[in-house]
Formats: structure tokens, sequence, C-alpha cells
């Protein structure tokens, strides 16, 4: 996993508000980033607000009208093989999706910052959790996630911590690694010779000077999250049926495909969008939050 790094500064006092307002006043110079988090919020007040705005329940079925095309009367993005409107059906899927994603990425933080903080702080603690690090690396994410959900079974939950849990090693080296980079600074030092202990000054001044890297890396890993669940649940290892997921409308329009190809073209070109528009506001924060960019 590529490691990310932001340069930052001291965060704390009138400096580190002015330094946001550089950023965000950078975030809103650029178009792609405008696009995508305009995307992305769409999108979340849709999830949010889908279990009462979805024009049919998820569950109802017509089987007088199956495989309707887009575009029919009273079913704009058409119907499955049960007659079950696909729009109702993504919008929930949409909504499954984010939460396992959220969940998952808020699992690898919980577990990742700390840990990555005390390796790069502590050097008794470095090594030990450097090797338990490398040890996580040595399984690719998706086959780590698959294994995890296949031991805990398959659900919206499991499916959340077996990803999360897949993506803790990248959370630790990245924070690891800026850690090492925060330390060396003057300010850090000037706070340990003023007698500040080291929890001090990993909560006051090591972890706020680290949030511009660990937002970022959140940015990177939402996606993959996404893009995990949809495998686990196309696997049949995610959300069950009939609990509508991205990952199961690709599975069972796969062999649908020839007679009615929006079944699985929709939820695909939903799942590339998601993941897309987070990767492409990810790299635009990290413009963002680039201090010589700042400058320019």
């Amino acid at each position: 996993m590529t490691v990310l790094t932001v340069p930052t500064a001291d965060v704390t006092g009138p400096a580190g508000i002015s330094r946001r307002i550089r950023v965000l006043r950078r975030l809103r110079r650029n178009p792609l980033a405008v696009l995508s988090f305009g995307l992305l919020a769409l999108v979340a007040v849709v999830a949010l607000l889908s279990p009462w705005i979805t024009p049919y329940s998820v569950e109802q079925t017509d089987f007088a009208h199956t495989f309707s095309p887009p575009g029919t009367p009273g079913h704009l993005l058409g119907t499955d093989d049960l007659g079950r409107d696909v729009l109702s059906r993504i919008m929930l899927g949409a909504r499954a999706s984010l939460q396992v994603a959220l969940l998952a990425v808020a699992t690898s933080l919980v577990v990742g910052v700390p840990l990555g903080l005390a390796a790069g702080y502590f050097r008794a603690w470095d090594a030990v959790i450097s090797r338990f690090t490398d040890l996580l690396l040595a399984f690719p994410f998706l086959i780590m996630a698959v294994g995890l959900a296949a031991i805990r079974g398959a659900s919206l939950t499991n499916a959340a911590v077996a990803i999360g849990i897949a993506q803790i090693p990248g959370v630790i080296r990245v924070v690891r690694s800026d850690t090492l980079r925060l330390k060396s600074l003057d300010f850090v030092a000037a706070a340990v010779v003023d007698g500040a202990s080291d929890l001090w000054v990993l909560a006051r001044h090591i972890l706020p000077n680290a949030t511009s890297v660990i937002l970022v890396q959140a940015t990177v890993a939402i996606p993959a999250a996404i893009l995990g669940e949809a495998v686990l649940s196309f696997l049949g290892l995610g959300i069950q049926p009939p609990a509508p997921s991205l990952g199961t409308m690709l599975a069972t329009a796969q062999q649908f495909a020839a007679r009615a190809p929006w079944a699985a073209v929709l939820p695909g070109v939903v799942i590339m969008g998601l993941a897309l528009a987070f990767n492409v506001f990810g790299d635009a924060l990290r413009d963002a939050l680039d201090p010589k960019g700042n400058r320019r």
C-alpha cells in the first residue's frame, strides 16, 4: 500500500486557523474538488434519506413487469428479474456501501492511529508494531478481508470489521512515518525540554499535526472499503439478501446480463462513481494541505 505523507506545520493557535482557511480556499478554487465533493454530498444525503424517499419498497416485486428497461413509467431505472425497482435498490445499496466504508475506516483509524503514534514515537515499541504490520501486509487486502469475513460470517457489521482490520497496516505505516518526521521538529523538542510528558506531546503536538495525513489516508481508504464491500457481497460474504447491496445486485444481474444489461451496468457505475469521487477529492485535499502549494 502506498504511504501518503503530507507536509504539516503546527496547527495550534491562530496560525492553524489561518492555515485551515487557506486550505478551504484552495479546495474551492479546484473545480474537480468542488465537483467531487458535491457528488459525494448528494449521494450522502440520498443515502441518509433513502429509507423514506425510495419510490418503492426494496422487497416489492412485480412479476408482470420484470426486466423493464430504464425510462419505463414508474421505474426510472427499470426493474430486475423479480420486478423490483432498480432505483430504489441502488439508493439503499449505496447507503449500505457508505455504512460499511465508514465503519471500516473508523475501525482502522481507531486501531491504527494509536499504534502508528506509538511506533513512531517510542523506539522500544517500533520493532514489535512494525513486525506486526509487516505480518498483516504479507496478505493482500482483499484476500485478508474475504478470509476474515468468511470466518466471522456474512453480515454488514462483519464485512465492515473485516475490511477495517485489513486496512489497519496502511494506517499504521502512514501515521508512523509522519510521527517520525514530526518528532524531529523544533516545537516538539521544545515541549520535551519544557518537561512535557510523552502522552502530552503525542496528544497536544504530534496528533494534531498528523491530522492532515490521517484525513488524506481516510479519503484513500473509503473507496477501497467500498470496493471491498462490493466484492464481499458479490461473493456472498457481505450484506445478505433481501437487503440490497450494490455487490449482490451485480451478482444477481450477471446471469441476466445479455437480457437486461442495465441491471448490472447501473450498480457498477454507482460503485465506480463513488470510488472515483473519493479518490479525486482525496487528491485535491492532499494538494490543498501542502504548505508549498498554499504559498502559490
